[in-house]
């Protein structure tokens, strides 16, 4: 029995030991306390530290950045369009005795923040119109420039005063005191989405759609003009080449034409007689035939070829058929 009690009073020591002990990482901050009131100092440095066994109690508080993600809501801008509006923070805790003090626990300070940023939010989003919110600057926009003067009137939109890098800072400054008497220290908060209400958004919705017609029209219309364009110069080209062709046939056909007439000339010139007989053949042949009556005298230059011929019976021609006109010069 003796044995046994400083078996169970070491073990009571090594459990108060443990009890008593408390390790502080590099990313923690601790507050030690006594029946919920603060003991000391906060505990800032890593390390091995102590405290009463199962009297004090280390309430452990991180040291690093920490994220505070709002809840998006309507707000109304300047112009009084309504938007939804959902951002984010970064904080972290400076002061943990005064943190504890006044907000226990991270619960507690995220619920600060809800009020004192959300506020804010509302405050500078009301303050200023549409386009200081969305756009930073007050560059020209990327956008295509129609030829119409309302809509470029449109794209030049108003001139961009504060933009939302400047409406973020005086977010970050505004709730930054505030949340200063918490021992929290507000590092950043930006603007992660904004977007129109559902009424608003059809409208822009068909507000673009129209813009995106009108462009396209414009498209078809420029595309049609060259089309027309393009085949007015085919069309040109064309006649040309085919008026240079007709010059060209005509050209040709008059040379042999000439050609021909000399060639003709030539061979009628070494018999005048022959070339008269032949022409008068022609002459014949065109107007007259089986079916034609010609009453004429006897002395008729045009009956000159045809005084002299004979008629022969049938029996008496030759086995060949003869020419229409047997003429003896």
């Amino acid at each position: 029995m003796k044995t046994k009690i400083p078996i169970i009073i070491v073990v009571l020591a090594l459990i108060g030991l443990f009890s008593a002990a408390f390790v502080v990482d590099e990313t923690e901050q601790v507050v030690v306390t006594q029946f919920g009131r603060v003991v000391g100092e906060p505990v800032t440095d890593p390390g091995l530290n102590f405290k009463i066994p199962f009297i004090q109690e280390a309430n452990y508080f991180p040291k690093n950045l920490l994220d505070w993600d709002g809840e998006s809501g309507q707000i109304p801008t300047l112009g009084k369009t309504f938007i939804y509006v959902d951002t984010f923070a970064r904080w972290r805790i400076t002061d943990p005795l005064l943190f504890f003090q006044t907000v226990s626990n991270i619960t507690g300070a995220l619920g600060r923040l809800d009020d004192i940023i959300d506020s804010a939010v509302r405050n500078l989003i009301t303050s200023y119109p549409l386009i200081e919110t969305v756009r930073m600057t007050d560059r020209e926009l990327d956008t295509f420039q129609m030829q119409g003067e309302e809509l470029q009137d449109e794209r030049k939109l108003s001139g961009v005063q504060a933009g939302r890098q400047m409406i973020t800072r005086t977010i970050q400054a505004q709730a930054r005191p505030k949340l200063e008497e918490f021992g929290i220290e507000l590092v950043d908060v930006k603007i992660k989405r904004l977007n129109y209400i559902e009424e608003v958004r059809r409208a822009v919705y068909q507000r673009m759609i129209a813009e995106r017609k009108q462009m396209a029209e414009k498209f078809r219309s420029e595309g049609q003009g060259e089309a027309r364009e393009i085949e007015g110069d085919a069309e040109k080209e064309l006649n040309r080449i085919e008026s240079e062709a007709y010059r060209t046939a005509q050209e040709i056909k008059g040379k042999a034409d000439a050609e021909a007439a000399a060639v003709y000339t030539d061979a009628y010139g070494r018999d005048p007689e022959f070339y008269s007989f032949m022409r008068s053949l022609e002459i014949y042949r065109e107007t007259m035939d089986e079916k034609s009556t010609l009453v004429l005298s006897t002395d008729s230059e045009f009956l000159r070829y045809l005084k002299d011929y004979e008629v022969k019976k049938p029996e008496e021609r030759d086995t060949e058929p003869a020419a229409p006109f047997a003429m003896d010069r």
